[in-house]
């Protein structure tokens, strides 16, 4: 046996034989990095320097009447490749110092549950598809009522020195202890008081960021048969490829997800088919509270299974839809070559009329886009389920800083397609019959009940100018009923469009969803099918994004079962071991009933529940990211890396100032537009003035919601700012005491190799080869399924 492994384990020259890490037993467990400057590599980063300067020249500076959706691609890419080569480099190297002879959690517990050692191209697939959730696809489609520039700044730039480092770092210290939650760290490194805290009111805002998005992705697939049937089908697919990894051919993923692609697409493209017969009319017209009732059960058992059988197979095959339709979408760009009919700034960036959302640039602009900068969700994710599956240390960077700069891809992308839309067409779907009806005046809605006819008049008196700066109006690209080219405007553009993709009307289709279907289907039916495509690439990308929503949402879920378990493991230490299931189910049942019951709140009262929830949403979730950042600062401190504090102590400082003046603004403004208590005091006025029953319920529902906003968002302010507190007093003590120690579990000798990078390198595939022949079977897939600790 000796002889025959030795002749099967590869050769390696002196070099390389110099960067290979092995343990006492001489087994390999990592690479070192090699980082040689060539005057390839050097034109190489001039080249693309060259290009994200010309970008933002154009994008920022130049302007002009015209500006190509060409270069939203180009400028992302290039200043994506500089912030992760170098940036994110620079972090590792200060900050996080990985050391692949250290064992990961993945590898000493290895309980084929919640630990599990996962190959590194699925849970970058896994990660992607946990974080990726509605923000980066309606939250720069809202905001792109303020012009193109603003969102495009905070996007591209906020990612790279905020959001990507917050997940990168947050995964890397959950890694370094033990996979815990941000709750617990929060508790062993900010203090017992401020932790504890920390864990209620992250969880409680979590709560909130769950029934949103899920509320989002219920209103998405309601009464639509092709979009439950599709969804509903990655299911099964999923479990079936979970099993093929496991038992049938265990490591060996290029196989598994061609047939997962392609049974993907097969339902996509046959959804429409299932859709319009008896059985899809009949069985998945479903409406949305039986879909509430469908997404709990769902999310229960994706939260409590083991993480190979659904969660990681089903987040891997959605990332193929998801990362697919993006870089489609990229090409159609290219290829296409869409003009930007948004300005780059608009009027609304600077009052509070806009029609979208309320509020000037600063700071609701860094509200409404979230995910696609900066997430607090995405910190939970990342002291979730990836620090539980991640198999070396070195893999922190591809997959925090990496699966970020992807999510902010998506969110450049939606803004490049909601930009290219003529700006009256994406005024009347993103603005509500109320407020359309106040625009319009009565002397047109007395007239008419053409809902197309009343938006088209309310979209002109908007006051808003294009690029050219001339008064802005509706008008869509189609044909006549010869087949020929025909510019319709302002209702007969509306009525139009509405026909072209396949629905009964699309003004006041609030929420930013169909807005990006419509975008996406504007450019890709002009690479694929031609007009009569239109209504299938419509569909197709609204099945997108709930299944976009749906992957954050099981992830998510299992992320705070997590944290629901930490803190009842401060009563019950059994709830701290992730292999008693009866915890894990009486934890998942708590977190899935709370969403659940403000989801179900948010579908069955049209007045109580979005309007409660989505203001929160952005606020809630900027404010864990708030927390995350400061919990990094304090890890940073207590390493006794002091110097580098800037790097985390810059995005935190920022964050909180706009969330908190987005927050004080939302309490103490007298305006009606932006303050909550000011809504719930004319609203009291208004109902003791009115006699009708129906008025006096709906001004009602609004005092209760008004006041719900106010209280929670007073809650969540007070809080968070004694958290903060808690941590400056624990960062200044560690200074006074110069005392280093940390929660950081103790060093375990790793028995473990897999690359660093997505793609391994020539010395990666070699080592691979050799630990195939002396690795650990327990850890080496199709020898063995069991792991003796």
């Amino acid at each position: 046996m000796e002889q025959q492994n030795s002749t099967e384990i590869p050769s390696y020259t002196p070099e390389e034989e110099k960067l290979v890490i092995r343990n006492k037993a001489g087994v390999p467990v990592g690479v070192k990095p090699e980082n040689k400057w060539t005057w390839k590599k050097v034109l190489l980063w001039v080249l693309i320097t060259a290009l994200g300067v010309t970008g933002w020249t154009i994008l920022a500076i130049v302007r002009g009447e015209e500006v190509n959706t060409i270069w939203f691609v180009i400028t992302a890419v290039c200043t994506y490749a500089i912030a992760y080569r170098f940036y994110a480099l620079y972090i590792q190297r200060k900050i996080m110092r990985p050391d692949d002879s250290n064992a990961t959690p993945a590898e000493r517990v290895n309980n084929a549950k919640d630990y599990d050692p996962t190959h590194r191209v699925v849970l970058y697939g896994h990660h992607f598809a946990a974080i990726a959730g509605a923000g980066p696809l309606v939250g720069p489609v809202l905001a792109a009522q303020m012009g193109y520039l603003p969102g495009t700044l905070w996007i591209i730039f906020g990612v790279c020195v905020a959001g990507a480092v917050q997940d990168m770092l947050v995964l890397f210290f959950s890694m370094r202890r033990g996979g815990r939650s941000l709750g617990q760290m929060a508790v062993d490194e900010i203090g017992k008081v401020g932790g504890t805290v920390a864990t209620i009111i992250v969880l409680v805002m979590l709560m909130i960021v769950l029934a949103v998005l899920a509320m989002i992705c219920v209103n998405a697939l309601a009464e639509s048969p092709w979009g439950v049937f599709s969804v509903g089908c990655t299911i099964p697919i999923a479990i079936c490829m979970g099993l093929w990894l496991r038992f049938v051919q265990p490591g060996k993923i290029t196989q598994v997800s061609i047939v997962g692609f392609a049974a993907l697409m097969a339902v996509i493209i046959g959804g429409r088919w299932v859709a319009e017969s008896d059985f899809g009319q009949q069985y998945l017209h479903l409406s949305p509270t039986a879909l509430v009732w469908c997404m709990v059960i769902y999310g229960f058992f994706a939260a409590v299974l083991p993480v190979w059988v659904l969660l990681t197979p089903r987040d891997y095959l959605s990332t193929f839809m998801k990362v697919g339709t993006i870089l489609v979408l990229a090409v159609g760009i290219i290829v296409v070559r869409p003009i930007v009919e948004m300005p780059a700034v608009t009027e609304f960036a600077s009052n509070t009329d806009g029609p979208v959302f309320a509020g000037t640039l600063f700071p609701f602009l860094f509200i409404t886009i979230a995910c696609g900068a900066l997430s607090g969700m995405h910190a939970t994710v990342s002291s979730g389920t990836t620090p539980k599956m991640i198999q070396k240390e070195s893999q922190a960077r591809m997959i925090g800083y990496g699966g970020m700069l992807m999510e902010s891809f998506v969110a450049v992308m939606a803004l490049a397609a909601a930009a290219s839309l003529n700006q009256g067409i994406y005024f009347g779907m993103n603005t509500s019959e109320a407020t359309i009806d106040n625009l319009a005046g009565t002397a047109i809605t007395e007239t008419t009940d053409n809902r197309d006819d009343i938006t088209a008049e309310a979209v002109k008196n908007l006051g808003v100018t294009d690029a050219h700066g001339d008064s802005i109006r509706a008008a869509w690209d189609s044909w006549d009923e010869d087949g020929n080219d025909k510019v319709y405007y302002d209702g007969e553009a509306f009525e139009s469009l509405a026909n072209d993709v396949g629905e009964p009307h699309v003004t006041s289709r609030t929420g930013g969803a169909p807005t990006l279907a419509v975008g996406i289907a504007h450019i890709l039916h002009q690479i694929g099918g031609g007009r009569t495509m239109m209504g299938f690439w419509y569909h197709f990308a609204i099945m997108f994004e709930a299944l976009f929503i749906l992957s954050a949402v099981d992830a998510v879920t299992r992320v705070a079962r997590f944290q629901v378990s930490d803190a009842f493991g401060a009563f019950n230490k059994k709830f701290r071991d992730p292999s008693w299931r009866v915890g894990a189910w009486i934890s998942t049942a708590l977190v899935v009933a709370a969403w659940g019951s403000l989801l179900l709140m948010g579908v069955t009262d049209p007045r109580g529940g979005i309007q409660t929830l989505y203001p929160l949403f952005g606020i809630a979730n900027q404010l864990i990211a708030a927390v995350a950042l400061l919990l990094c600062c304090v890890v940073v401190v207590r390493k006794g890396y002091t110097k580098w504090l800037w790097i985390p102590a810059i995005p935190f400082v920022f964050d909180t100032a706009v969330t908190f003046t987005a927050s004080w603004q939302k309490i103490f403004s007298t305006d009606p537009a932006i303050g909550y208590w000011q809504q719930w005091r004319d609203a009291r006025a208004l109902r003791d003035t009115l006699t009708d029953p129906e008025a006096i319920s709906i001004q009602g529902d609004i005092i209760r919601n008004t006041f719900i906003q106010g209280t929670m968002s007073i809650i969540f302010l007070v809080c968070v700012a004694f958290v903060i507190v808690c941590a400056c007093i624990r960062m200044v003590r560690t200074w006074q005491t110069k005392d280093t120690t940390t929660s950081e579990d103790p060093h375990r000798a790793s028995n473990f190799f897999a690359p660093a990078s997505l793609f391994a390198t020539k010395l990666e595939k070699k080592l691979n080869k050799e630990y195939e022949v002396v690795g650990d079977p327990a850890l080496i897939p199709g020898k063995s399924t069991e792991h003796a600790e």
